[in-house]
């Protein structure tokens, strides 16, 4: 029995990814940690988790645990990450998973010195919508891939992220996130990127703020290539007007091509040509990291191998970091 311990019980936990640890076959959730002592013990109660500490350390050496999800915002990925090492006690951390290439790299290193094995959040890896993409592409479906277009045009206050103050929220402070929303949203949808085509080895862009209502990037673009010779371009810019927003990525191919929303829907429409339109629906799972969350209990338990791990989401950090050079 994989027997969990999570630092940082918030939003993402409700729903998202901590009762999954409780229904993941082979999985219990034993304890739960916040800096806010009376938030960790309302989460335990309502969740039915036995333990609460108000203090990481102590949750990590709680002998009854035996792996250690940190779900703080990414400041805290690295150092809880060396902690649990220290342990001897496997890490899953949230994405991105650092704020920098440089984090990751020392996060891999911590990792593999000590002996235990390191995972990312990058659930989509494991949702039935987008392993329906990779079936598509793997099968040849639209021939061979040409390009992947991604867009991503939303508002000053964009609806597909948790909302709270611009000026105190997280997710735009570079010394907490490491940049703004892109790094937010876009690591899912490269890391998506890397799981469908392979390893992106070449990347550049420039980015801006636009809106000046908080220090991160608002606009960035971006062009990349994949190893297998694919190439790709995106724009996230979280500064439109409302009557200009977009979600939407696109996969060309020789034969076809392939459109999909990556955070507004769970659809997949297939354009191959000389045939009628193809449409995928898929219901997702309550808790939306339950598939992958089940995969990584599978591995330390003996039983398969994760999608998602320390290696894979570090190359996601680099491209973010190839594509997000301020100019302003």
């Amino acid at each position: 029995m994989i027997k969990w311990g999570i630092i940082g019980v918030g939003d993402v936990c409700e729903k998202k990814s901590g009762p999954a640890f409780q229904k993941a076959e082979g999985s219990e959730l034993v304890a739960v940690m916040r800096r806010t002592g009376a938030k960790a013990k309302d989460f335990a109660e309502r969740h039915g988790v036995p333990k609460w500490y108000d203090d990481a350390e102590k949750l990590i050496n709680d002998p009854e645990i035996n792996a250690i999800y940190v779900a703080t915002p990414p400041n805290g990925h690295a150092p809880y990450a060396a902690m649990a090492a220290a342990a001897g006690k496997p890490v899953y951390v949230e994405k991105p998973m650092a704020r920098n290439h440089a984090e990751c790299l020392s996060m891999i290193e911590t990792c593999e010195k000590a002996g235990v094995p390191l995972f990312v959040a990058y659930y989509r890896r494991a949702l039935p919508n987008f392993l329906k993409i990779k079936e598509l592409v793997d099968s040849g479906s639209i021939g061979d891939v040409r390009f992947v277009d991604v867009k991503v045009h939303k508002s000053l206050e964009p609806d597909i992220v948790g909302q709270s103050d611009n000026h105190e929220n997280w997710r735009t402070n570079p010394e907490i996130a490491g940049a703004g929303y892109f790094y937010d949203l876009a690591s899912h949808q490269l890391d998506y990127l890397d799981f469908l085509l392979g390893p992106i080895t070449k990347a550049s862009g420039i980015a801006k703020n636009f809106g000046g209502i908080y220090q991160a990037e608002d606009t960035t673009l971006g062009t990349f290539a994949f190893e297998n010779g694919a190439m790709g371009m995106g724009s996230w810019c979280f500064a439109t007007s409302e009557n200009s927003e977009l979600e939407r990525t696109t996969i060309y191919g020789s034969k076809g091509r392939i459109e999909f929303p990556f955070f507004e829907g769970t659809n997949v429409d297939l354009f191959i040509d000389g045939e009628a339109k193809q449409s995928f629906s898929f219901e997702m799972p309550e808790h939306i990291q339950q598939p992958l969350i089940q995969g990584i209990v599978n591995q330390l338990n003996n039983k398969g191998k994760s999608v998602s791990t320390g290696t894979s989401a570090a190359r996601t950090n680099w491209v973010l970091e190839q594509i997000s050079n301020r100019i302003d």
